[in-house]
Order: structure tokens, then sequence, then C-alpha cells
């Protein structure tokens, strides 16, 4: 049964207490990586073995598989699929940066360019759930943004196949090449390459610990979007809510894996004491029951807090992948709402939509790392550089400046780089 914690009664450390994201996976997946960059393909097979229990021929699907998968797919969601690369790219492309040029004094110019990542691999999570959502939120911003390859990397099933539904996702968003092989192994192909698999440039998607240990470890070599921990959601909540409502919402993410976390905040006991009996009544009916239950009852948590005031700054410190607000008047806390992967405001929007159809990513920061870092978007797959130009005359005319400045600093050769063009001596008189 999910714990209730009165926030005036409750230490603090109770409160904000949240599983560790990685875990003591570090060693195994250092193991993992070192095999891999070693014996390439032939280590990938032998952990698909191991891992996923199934031999696979090739590493690499082709074209023709993803085709094959496409037309095995069940057309409802195929038609979903559609609408819902049109919503997300919709809301994507208003991402998409454009270079830029300065020229506001005589002689100088100085500019930004935005540049596409060449190669990008993706990982989308296998296993107890296959998710063709995610391949649609890690593919389409990386299109946006002009990546010229996506590989996408995804553990068999055990029929050593990759699921139809995933394959037609991957088709639809335009996905370049995909990859049977999940787990460290794959993020470990995608760092360094092998004989099938390429080397990229960035990793992005979640994935379990073992996956997030290897994104970790590999950051560096190459460029990752976060290190992902499981899958959390808060909902603030006030006493006019349907306790049936908000448990269903705690349960979509507990839902996800025993390590998830839902975590309800409101000022209202009677609404606590409806939702906590809601939820066991809930679980029940779920076809996932052995997970959420497991995940309700280590991770889960209803806090009754002094106020929705209080919830909010309660929110803020938690600092949640997902934060519902449902109450009346939700757009009067989004100002101070400073800390969340993504916002779900008022009583008619579930997290769920976000997961699926509204447009905003889904790939979004976990285990409180939202206080500095930002859910996945067209930026993660670009990178800016600059350049600056001036004319001789503009340099003289910042040289006293900039040589004086370097002076103060001790740097003087960086000072006599300057001075030097303009030293008589070395570049003649002028006429």
């Amino acid at each position: 049964m999910i714990r209730i914690l009165k926030e005036a009664e409750t230490k603090r450390e109770e409160i904000f207490a949240r599983e560790d994201p990685v875990g003591s996976v570090e060693e195994p997946v250092r193991a993992i990586l070192a095999d891999v960059k070693a014996n390439g393909d032939e280590a990938l097979k032998r952990y698909t073995k191991e891992f996923d229990g199934v031999e696979i021929p090739t590493v690499e699907v082709g074209a023709g598989a993803i085709d094959e998968g496409f037309r095995a797919a069940d057309p409802l969601l195929v038609d979903i699929l559609y609408r819902a690369t049109e919503r997300i790219a919709a809301f994507h492309q208003r991402q998409v940066r454009n270079s830029f040029l300065v020229n506001d004094e005589d002689g100088i110019l100085m500019g930004q360019k935005v540049i596409p990542l060449e190669r990008v691999g993706l990982y989308v999570p296998g296993g107890t759930a296959a998710y063709p959502s995610s391949v649609l939120m890690n593919c389409i911003p990386a299109k946006l943004a002009g990546v010229k390859e996506i590989c996408m990397v995804t553990p068999p099933g055990k029929n050593g196949k990759i699921p139809p539904n995933i394959l037609a996702a991957a088709r639809i968003c335009g996905v370049d090449r995909v990859f049977r092989v999940g787990g460290a192994q794959a993020v470990a192909a995608l760092a360094d390459g092998t004989e099938s698999v390429p080397r990229v440039d960035k990793i992005v998607g979640p994935g379990n610990q073992f996956v997030a240990e290897a994104k970790k470890q590999v950051f560096g070599k190459v460029g990752i979007d976060m290190v992902a921990g499981p899958s959390e959601v808060l909902v603030i909540a006030d006493g006019k809510c349907n306790p049936q409502i908000v448990a269903a919402d705690l349960l979509s993410q507990a839902e996800h894996d025993k390590n998830a976390s839902a975590v309800l905040v409101t000022d209202s006991e009677e609404l606590a004491l409806a939702v906590q009996a809601a939820i066991e009544e809930q679980l029940a009916k779920l076809k996932r029951e052995e997970i959420a239950r497991a995940s309700i009852e280590a991770n889960g948590k209803i806090i009754v807090a002094q106020s929705l005031d209080t919830a909010i700054d309660i929110a803020n410190e938690i600092s949640p992948e997902h934060l519902e607000v449902c109450v009346d008047q939700p757009f009067d806390y989004l100002d101070k709402i400073k800390n969340a992967g993504s916002i779900f405001l008022g009583r008619n929007c579930p997290e769920a939509l976000g997961d699926y159809f509204a447009g905003p990513n889904h790939t979004l920061p976990t285990s409180g790392t939202a206080r500095f870092s930002s859910p996945l978007s067209v930026d993660d797959f670009v990178k800016k550089t600059q350049y600056t130009y001036y004319t001789a005359a503009a340099l003289e005319k910042a040289q006293q400046t900039v040589s004086n400045f370097a002076k103060k600093e001790g740097l003087t050769g960086h000072a006599r780089s300057v001075d030097i063009r303009f030293d008589p001596a070395v570049v003649g008189e002028k006429k």
C-alpha cells in the first residue's frame, strides 16, 4: 500500500528520498564496454544470446526487414504513429535555430554557425515492453536538426526480430539504419563502432540501469542526452480532484518498472486517503500489476502538504520528470514551478497525453536533474561554432585594450600576438 506522509510531521529526508538512478553496475558495464571494443560483432552476438536468449545471424536489420515489419504492424497503430509524428514535428519545428551574423561595427564581422551532428544513435528500450513512441520522440527532433544518419539500436524479441510496431515507427519517422542489439553492449557499439555498427557522435534515448551506466561511461568519447533514471510522476492535486483519476495517473507511471516513482502532493488529507484506497482497487485490474505494485510499495508516496503553495515548493525540490498540476486554475501556479521535466496543467491533461500524442518530447530529465537540464529537443542534435573577422583598422582600434587586458593577466605572449601586427620592425612602416 502506498504510504501517506504528513509534511509537518515527517523528516525531510523521508519526503525527498528517491531511488539511485544507476545503482551498482559500474564494473560489469565497464567489462562489457571493453569486450565490445575489442571483439566487435562477435561480442554483440554473444551478449544477445546471453541476455536476450536468442541467436542473431546479423546485427543489422536490413531495409527489406524494416519494410516487412511496417507491413506487419497493427494498422490502427500505424495510423496513430502518422498522426503523432505530425504533432511532434510541429512542436519541435519551433525549436529549430538559425545561424546568425553580427555586423554592428565597421570592419568587424562575428557570427554563430548551427551545425547538425553527422550521425546519432537512438536507444529504444525493449524487454518487458517495446515503445514505438520512443522512436518518434528521439528521431523526429534529430531529423528536424538535419542529422545525416540516424542509427537505432533495440533488443530483439525471442524470435530474433524487432517487433513490427517498432520497425513501423522507425520507417515512418525516418530512421536510417536499425540494429537488433540492446543493453550496455549496444551503447558500446555506438560509442566505438563494430564491423556492423558505425560509431556515432551522440547517443540518446532511455534504458535500464545498464544502459544508463554505459552512457555515463562513454560520455566524453561521444555525447549523450542524459543519464536517465527510473520514470517519475508527481501529481499536485487539491481536494476537488476525483481520487480515482488521480490514482490512475499515479499508476500510469508505476507500471513502467519496479523502480519507477509515483508521488502525490495534496493539501487534502481526505483526498490522500481516498487515493490510497483507489490505488489498491485499481492495481488488481492492471495487466502489469506485479511491476506497478512493487513500484508503489517501494517508491510511491502521498505527501499531505499544508497548502498548495507548499506543494509547489515540495515539487520544486523533488524536481520530477513529469509534473501534473490538477487544480482549477493551473496557470496561477505555472510561474512558481521552477524544476520539472514536463508540466501537465489542469484536470484534463494526464501525463500519458505527453507520452504519445500532444507534441512535446517525452524524453525528460529524471532523478532531480530537471534542476539543471531540459527535455530532449532539436538543440540536442546540433552543435554551435562561432567565427570572428576584423580588418586591420578594426584591430588597430582594439589593440591597446586587448594588449593591456592580456598583460593584466600576465599573458605577455597574448599581448605580443596583437602588438606585433603593428610593430614597424616586423611589418614595416605604414605608408
